[in-house]
Order: structure tokens, then C-alpha cells, then sequence
């Protein structure tokens, strides 16, 4: 039988359905494994905010993936106790995002202002040379900014 650690990793196939290249343990989605004494795995997930429409099928997702374990039955909970926030995001999670084309979020403390969207560095040629276009993006998760060097535009995954 798989062990707590094991299955952490294993969950780390398990990726973002909108950003594929990261996963939910990375992203901080996943926030609690454990085993119970006959064997079967719970897992608590913290969505990255209430409204997410893919709760049921990261939910859906994390199941299969326990299944694919040896883990016929499992439970796996959405829960809101403990906010999410961009700074649960791995430095492999922040890496990831890079790769996906999105300027990673800054780590913060205390109370963030606007400003930091002014200072997103460019995702594609790591340029501060930036300009925030917007600071809503296709997602509730994201601005719209434009780099003046490489000229591209690209979106920012705030920090929250």
C-alpha cells in the first residue's frame, strides 16, 4: 500500500485543468493527505477561489488518480476552512506558470497594493520593462500586461 508520501507525489500528476502545466499539489490546491486506519486516503483541497467552475472535476480528477494507486474507495474534500492564497504556490508550482506563459505571482506579506501589478516581470524575456494593460484578465486570477522590450503581451497571475 502506497504511503502518505507516495501518494503526494503521485497526486503531482494530477494538473491544473486550466493551466496543464502545473499541478494542484504545486499550486497549493491540494493542502492535506492522510491515511486513515483501514487504509483508505482523505485529501483536502482549497480551491484557488469559491466560484472555481473545475471544483468537481479536480475533485473528480484526484479520485481516478487515487484509484490508479490500488485505492478503490477514497475521500476527497473541497474545502473553504483555510483560504487560499498565491503564496501556497511551490517554487516548482511558480515555475510552472512561467512555463504556461503567465508571470508568475510575487511572494508577499501584509496587506498587497495595486502597484505590485506594475512591476510583473515579462514570463518570455524576464524584461521589468512592462506595462499593466489591465488588471482584469480572462480569469478572476489574472491581469493583462504588455512587455516594451520583446513586445509581447501576456497575462500575470495575481497575487492573492
Amino acid at each position: 500500500m502506497p504511503t502518505v508520501n507516495e501518494i503526494w507525489e503521485a497526486l503531482k500528476s494530477v494538473k491544473d485543468p486550466e493551466i496543464p502545466t502545473i499541478s494542484l499539489v504545486d499550486l497549493g490546491v491540494i493542502t492535506a493527505v492522510s491515511l486513515d486506519d483501514a487504509g483508505i486516503p482523505h485529501v483536502r483541497m482549497t480551491p484557488t477561489f469559491v466560484g472555481c467552475p473545475a471544483m468537481d472535476f479536480m475533485q473528480q480528477q484526484v479520485r481516478e488518480r487515487l484509484a490508479q494507486l490500488g485505492f478503490p474507495h477514497s475521500d476527497v474534500q473541497m474545502t473553504f476552512e483555510d483560504e487560499w492564497n498565491t503564496n501556497k504556490i511551490t517554487e516548482e508550482g511558480l515555475r510552472a506558470l512561467n512555463q504556461h506563459g503567465l508571470a508568475p505571482p510575487p511572494r508577499y506579506e501584509g496587506v498587497l497594493e495595486l502597484e505590485v501589478l506594475n512591476n510583473t516581470p515579462c514570463p518570455y524575456c524576464k524584461s521589468h520593462n512592462t506595462t499593466l494593460h489591465s488588471p482584469f484578465g480572462p480569469t478572476l486570477c489574472r491581469s493583462l500586461h504588455y512587455c516594451n522590450n520583446c513586445r509581447q503581451a501576456f497575462e500575470g497571475f495575481k497575487p492573492v
